[in-house]
């Protein structure tokens, strides 16, 4: 006698989307997406007996981003952390490119994972900078710039050549306050002499 058949997923429900052709010996699954991916059981069975036939459905695709770069701006001195996330099937691998030519690690420079950390950047660091994440099915890129800050230091009209008039016995209040990349360090004389803390 003609068998009566019927599918399953094995370990979840048949998409919603599933249409069964052909006196239901057909499964089409339009639109395939990742989650439709799984083992597929076809059971026919008559009055004679029954039989089972399994299938494993792998669905693949292209990388997608998750998580991408931002032009980023840094003082000379700190660290860049720079992470760059794509989903697909097989998973992505990375690489990066710094101006157009492959970036490898070096003594300052770890990449992991999609993750770009070059510590205590500077000058030469700047750049424009492509994460690509692919695998067999395709290629994806990311693009960011860095920029470095660094400038001698520098201080404001306002605190040039200043004269403070000041009463005896009163506090006085002198601020020192450079435009600089990175941070400078501070140091202060009367004359030729260092001035250093003391209980005044």
């Amino acid at each position: 006698p003609v068998p009566t058949i019927s599918w399953r997923k094995v370990n979840g429900h048949n998409p919603s989307k599933a249409r069964l052709r052909k006196s239901q010996a057909v499964l089409e699954i339009p639109n395939v997406q990742l989650e439709d991916s799984g083992m597929y059981e076809c059971k026919a069975e008559n009055s004679r007996g029954r039989n089972v036939f399994r299938g494993q459905l792998q669905v693949y695709t292209y990388p997608h981003w998750v998580e991408k770069l931002n032009d980023t701006q840094l003082d000379s001195g700190e660290q860049l952390r720079w992470e760059c996330k794509a989903t697909g099937k097989p998973r992505p691998t990375y690489r990066w490119l710094k101006n157009g030519v492959p970036f490898w690690p070096q003594s300052r420079i770890e990449m992991i994972n999609g993750v770009l950390m070059i510590h205590s950047v500077n000058v030469s660091d700047a750049g424009m900078y492509q994460c690509l994440a692919e695998n067999k099915y395709g290629t994806i890129y990311a693009s960011a710039e860095l920029k470095i800050l660094a400038s001698a230091p520098t201080f404001p009209l306002n605190q040039k050549r200043k004269t403070i008039i000041v009463t005896k016995g009163q506090e006085v209040v002198i601020e020192c306050k450079p435009e600089a990349s990175p941070k400078p360090t501070i140091t202060w004389k009367k004359g030729d002499k260092v001035i250093r803390e003391n209980k005044r």
